[in-house]
């Protein structure tokens, strides 16, 4: 699921496409994951951002994402590998920026989604197509 829409993503002009699945999520600094999200022991967390020139590229390709056909047919709820009442979603705008590469761009807008996922499915259900 997480590769296809990766490839979706990318082709209406995403520049990254992140999908991380939750395996060292007991920080004794902060609130833990867990305990944020009332994460049950059967249960793991995923995390994902998508990358974007600005904001209103992010708005150009989540309208084209959104009218792709291919991404209709994962979105209904019956077929998400998780619970999607639990997901949360929101832009967050790069303030510090510290990589090898230079950074050309004006800005970057990222977008994450926080969900669960039941632990009986595998890691590669969520990553495969």
């Amino acid at each position: 699921m997480a590769k296809k829409a990766s490839r979706i993503w990318r082709e209406h002009g995403a520049l990254e496409y992140r999908e991380c699945v939750g395996d060292d999520l007991k920080s004794e600094c902060g609130l833990p994951f867990p305990r944020l999200t009332r994460l049950k022991t059967e249960e793991t967390m995923v995390f994902s951002w998508i990358v974007y020139r600005s904001r209103s590229h992010r708005d150009r390709v989540n309208a084209k994402v959104m009218q792709d056909p291919r991404l209709k047919g994962m979105c209904e709820e019956k077929s998400m590998p998780f619970d999607m009442k639990r997901m949360s979603c929101g832009g967050f705008k790069v303030v510090t920026h510290n990589r090898m590469e230079p950074f050309t761009e004006s800005g970057v807008d990222m977008q994450h989604t926080i969900v669960s996922r039941r632990m009986g499915e595998s890691s590669e259900g969520l990553a495969g197509e």
